[in-house]
């Protein structure tokens, strides 16, 4: 089945120019309404008053080529149908269109029917009495022997010196001249580790798992050489040592072209590539990353060096209203800012305290009783790791205690301590709520709250802060209550709240928090939750404590 969104495949391209021109950010473009089958994208802001810079070819290479149209590059772009040339007739009207007396000029790709379609448009233009000029864009360089390189991303670089050239309001020659100096100035190579998926198609992928077809057209045709390598600083070397053959020394600027189907996070690791690759110190400037001459949704990218001088620079560097251009930027050393590491860990003197020790201990040897009780529970409701995870906390604060390491004698000192390990030791998110809990109860019972009070308030950071609340299926509904009990009647009727909470979620048949809540409510039935377990047992255990 298809791979694409589209409504009518005849008039795919149709919506899509219509969606284009709808969403210009600078209101500026237009459909010219010449004939349905006819697709011309244009400046609405156009007075013939200057050279007109037409471009175009077929659709599936957007923003190419509508979406350079703008003040300051393309005047018109004519479009085909996906992967196909537009007619004759298509760019006949739109050379007529936008043409004044200054002429225009053509930018095509090295392609057979862009070639011969734009040509034979702009011959039969000059017996309207117009003046046209073409430059073709071959800065493929993956074939070298091939005395036809196919043009591909570097063709927006031509459109950008171009369209600046017209914009000063230079002669057809001047800016034909200066075109054709940037095509003979632009290489560009490419890579893909998957082709692209054509609306309504089905067909097979061609290159295999692990590797990359180096050279790969924009079209989907088949590449120079196979790379078995996925690896982005080797796949970006491998680039830059060929395009540095062609370009020796010189300033460049480098255009990072996503063709398409690349997430933006792996463009950035392949633009630090570009940074620590052989070309590092002659870049000038980055043109990206960004998708500039996609391949529909091809898994590529192309990289394409323009040599500078300093009026090519200047054009590079001009302001444009387009929809698809991004601004050129200055390459340098990675930017930094030193700043001293915030050390959090608490300064803490260890004291001793009898009845608090033999509350740590009890506490500590519960959870660490109940590892596999705990697991077995969380194997039938979530992943089955809440008993190891609750014993690692146990285990971590155990070993504190048998070194003498807590300050038993300062409760608040304490909580805080125990948040601070908790966070450390159990890890996901059961170790950052147990710390949140401890953490704020300790700065509350600081400022001096009662031990009860400050145990809610521990309980309601955790709340906040992880979005579960009573009767969501989770520890909470055992300790709310159980703390609650705490404060208004004391440590029997803390147990007991605590296990009637505990119990009282066998019967709840959805979890709204935790890995539970992806569970089948036919699988949470009868089944305590395993963090709600654990706190009642810890309630039970303290019961001598008061007796």
């Amino acid at each position: 089945m298809s791979r694409f969104f589209f409504n009518d495949r005849k008039q795919l391209v149709d919506e899509a120019i219509e969606g284009l021109v709808l969403s210009a950010p600078h209101g500026n473009l237009l459909r010219l309404d010449v004939d349905p089958a006819i697709r011309i994208v244009a400046r609405s802001d156009w007075d013939k008053s200057r050279v007109a810079i037409i471009s175009g070819g077929g659709s599936g290479h957007e923003p190419a080529h509508a979406g350079f149209v703008g003040k300051g590059m393309l005047t018109a772009a004519v479009c085909g149908d996906v992967f196909a040339s537009p007619s004759v007739d298509a760019v006949l009207n739109a050379i007529v269109a936008v043409t004044g007396d200054r002429g225009c000029l053509l930018i095509v790709k090295n392609y057979t029917g862009d070639r011969l379609n734009f040509g034979l448009a702009a011959e039969k233009a000059k017996r309207y009495g117009l003046k046209v000029e073409m430059v073709i864009v071959a800065d493929d360089i993956a074939l070298p022997e091939n005395k036809q390189p196919r043009g591909i991303a570097g063709t927006a670089l031509v459109y950008k010196i171009a369209g600046y050239a017209a914009e000063q309001g230079k002669s057809l020659s001047e800016v034909h001249a200066i075109a054709q100096r940037a095509c003979d100035n632009v290489f560009s190579l490419g890579l893909a580790m998957k082709s692209c998926n054509l609306p309504g198609s089905e067909a097979e992928e061609r290159i295999k798992p692990g590797q990359v077809e180096l050279g790969l057209g924009i079209h989907g045709e088949p590449g120079a050489s196979i790379v078995s390598s996925h690896n982005s600083q080797a796949l970006v070397d491998t680039l830059a040592q060929t395009l540095k053959a062609s370009v020796g020394d010189s300033r460049v600027a480098v255009l990072i072209n996503n063709l398409g189907g690349v997430s933006e996070l792996e463009m950035a690791l392949l633009t630090k590539a570009l940074a620590h690759s052989a070309l590092r110190e002659q870049i000038a400037y980055l043109i990206g990353p960004a998708t500039l001459v996609s391949s529909l949704d091809m898994k590529g990218f192309s990289l394409s060096l323009l040599m500078l001088n300093d009026a090519t620079e200047q054009a590079l560097l001009a302001e444009v209203e387009t929809v698809g251009w991004v601004k050129a930027t200055a390459f340098g050393p990675l930017k930094t800012l030193q700043h001293a590491k915030v050390h959090d860990a608490l300064d803490v003197q260890p004291s001793e305290n009898a009845r608090i020790h033999d509350v740590v201990a009890r506490t500590t040897q519960t959870l660490l009783g109940l590892e596999e009780r705990l697991n077995a529970l969380d194997a039938k409701v979530g992943d089955g790791d809440t008993g190891s995870t609750f014993a690692l906390g146990a285990q971590d604060i155990a070993t504190q205690l048998a070194r003498h390491a807590l300050p038993l004698n300062e409760p608040a000192q304490l909580l805080q301590f125990v948040g601070e390990r908790l966070a450390t030791v159990m890890g996901g998110s059961s170790g950052v709520l147990m710390s949140l809990f401890f953490t704020a109860a300790g700065q509350a019972l600081s400022q001096g709250e009662p031990m009860p009070n400050a145990l809610l308030a521990g309980l309601k950071q955790m709340k906040f802060y992880g979005g579960a609340q009573v009767g969501d299926r989770t520890l909470i509904d055992a300790l709310q209550p159980a703390l609650e009990a705490l404060r208004d009647s004391g440590l029997d009727e803390a147990i007991r709240a605590a296990q009637r909470g505990a119990e009282s979620t066998a019967t709840m048949q959805q979890a709204k928090a935790g890995r539970a809540s992806y569970v089948n409510s036919d699988n949470l039935n009868g089944v305590p939750d395993p963090g709600a377990v654990a706190v009642a047992e810890v309630f039970a255990a303290l019961s001598t404590d008061e007796r």
